[in-house]
């Protein structure tokens, strides 16, 4: 039975107004009373009612092997790495062809700017600052979107996500989470701005911020170009053809493990310290499995969740485009102040497994994950604005030459996955929460996280001598 919550002003209440622990004192007591009708109930039931034998139905038949705890587990990351194959193959070939529609026009731009002798300044910051930027994150973040959200709707739509939070309702219920988390989790695959919007299906305004608190550990769409560029060079450059694609996507399911256990671990801290709480209890009615309506399928994936976030995603990264060229243009002498920056943050930036310009890309890449790779090479190679490269093979070239190793790029893909949320992501957390405190918080535990992470494993790998 779904325990009553009343509603608050803002979600900070929760763990701040006295009458959390007489809610909890209630909720706790309304579930005993209703858990004794219900066993009453079904205890004279069993005595005056006479049922012939069950028959199972399909969809009875299909749930004993969704949801068993043998075969449900192996089933969903099944059909994770399967998505991620599909999104991996599928958005290349995207990708490519958008980034030459889109590249293409920056042509026809940098023609019309001649035309009007636009000053040269100007035509950098608009053009090969801030269009530029955009490019870079319409081309990446699009194909990936709009393979994987329609995905992710047609198991929604076929009623396969209610089981997987049947599975893991009872991991969460161990770390006082509910187990409706991990729909939003998945959701974060897409976006973690639409994930922390789709926390509203949880009803407990405490297990609701964990849930916002904690969906940065699953990594978004716009993450995975890096995981997949940094996998692709580092572990799987040694085969081709399917078995390369096969090995990416095992290694990009590995890491959204890793990501899955540290929200549980972080989940359970914050139940134990500044959300303390029991988690309510979740009664979830596994729907039938229905036949997918593929026009809604598509409306719903295409123009309510991908255009959506892609629109804040522009908006957030069309400045920071602008920017990065400035940075990369202004001198201080012979050196640009990207450059300082990242001569700045090296002393740190090494002691995590990174170098300076990587922690830049990151740093500078926080309206938008999609641009930090072009930031990096932008910055590898002094070209003052965001380049692309012709295969993987050139930029492993360019990586290797500027001081990678196998730890360098095992803490760039850690990091990549752990660290701090894009300003979308704060925006969504702070329309969510209601709470400054809590935004911030959600800025430095994935932060916190991925900075320890690292440390330690580039401290550990250092000091066993493997590199």
């Amino acid at each position: 039975m779904k325990s009553v919550v009343r509603p608050l002003t803002t979600l900070s209440e929760v763990c701040l107004d006295a009458d959390s622990i007489r809610i909890q004192h209630d909720n706790a007591l309304g579930d005993k009373i209703v858990a004794d009708i219900y066993a009453s109930a079904e205890t004279i039931a069993k005595r005056v009612v006479t049922k012939p034998p069950a028959v199972k139905t399909l969809d009875a038949r299909i749930d004993d092997i969704l949801t068993s705890r043998i075969f449900g587990y192996p089933i969903m990351l099944a059909i994770l790495g399967v998505i991620f194959w599909f999104t991996i193959e599928g958005a290349n070939v995207l990708s490519a062809l958008l980034a030459d529609a889109l590249f293409g026009f920056q042509d026809v731009l940098t023609g019309w700017f001649t035309v009007v002798n636009a000053p040269e300044w100007l035509h950098g910051v608009l053009v090969l600052g801030l269009y530029r930027g955009l490019a870079w994150v319409i081309s990446v973040m699009l194909p990936p979107m709009a393979i994987f959200f329609p995905f992710f709707t047609l198991l929604e739509d076929l009623g396969y996500l209610p089981r997987v939070a049947f599975n893991l309702d009872h991991v969460f219920k161990k770390c006082k989470a509910c187990g409706k988390q991990i729909l939003t989790m998945c959701m974060g695959f897409g976006c973690n701005a639409a994930g922390v919007v789709s926390c509203r299906i949880i009803d407990s305004p405490r297990e609701r911020l964990i849930a916002i608190l904690t969906n940065n550990f699953v990594p978004c769409n716009g993450r995975f170009p890096t995981l997949i560029a940094v996998a692709t060079i580092f572990v799987a450059g040694t085969l081709t053809g399917e078995y390369s694609t096969f090995m990416i996507a095992a290694m990009i399911t590995g890491l959204v493990l890793l990501g899955v256990l540290i929200t549980f671990a972080v989940s359970w801290l914050l139940s134990h310290t500044l959300l303390k709480g029991e988690a309510s209890s979740m009664v979830l009615e596994l729907p039938p499995y229905r036949k997918p309506q593929f026009g809604a399928i598509l409306y719903r994936s295409l123009i309510d969740r991908t255009l959506f976030v892609l629109k804040r995603a522009v908006v957030m990264a069309a400045p920071a485009g602008a920017l990065t060229w400035i940075l990369a243009n202004l001198y201080i002498g012979d050196t640009s102040i990207l450059v300082y920056f990242a001569n700045f943050l090296q002393p740190f930036a090494q002691a995590i497994g990174l170098d300076g310009f990587i922690l830049l890309a990151f740093i500078l890449g926080l309206p938008a994950n999609e641009i930090v790779v072009p930031i990096l090479l932008m910055s590898y190679l002094s070209t003052g604005y965001m380049i692309e490269v012709d295969s993987l093979e050139e930029l492993r070239a360019i990586f290797i030459d500027h001081g990678w190793t196998w730890l360098t790029a095992l803490c760039t893909m850690l990091f990549c996955l752990l660290h701090w949320p894009c300003t979308t992501t704060l925006l969504s957390a702070y329309k969510e929460s209601g709470s400054t405190k809590w935004t911030l918080l959600t800025f430095l535990l994935p932060t916190v996280a991925g900075i320890g992470v690292c440390f330690v494993v580039a401290q550990t790998v250092r000091l066993l001598g493997l590199v």
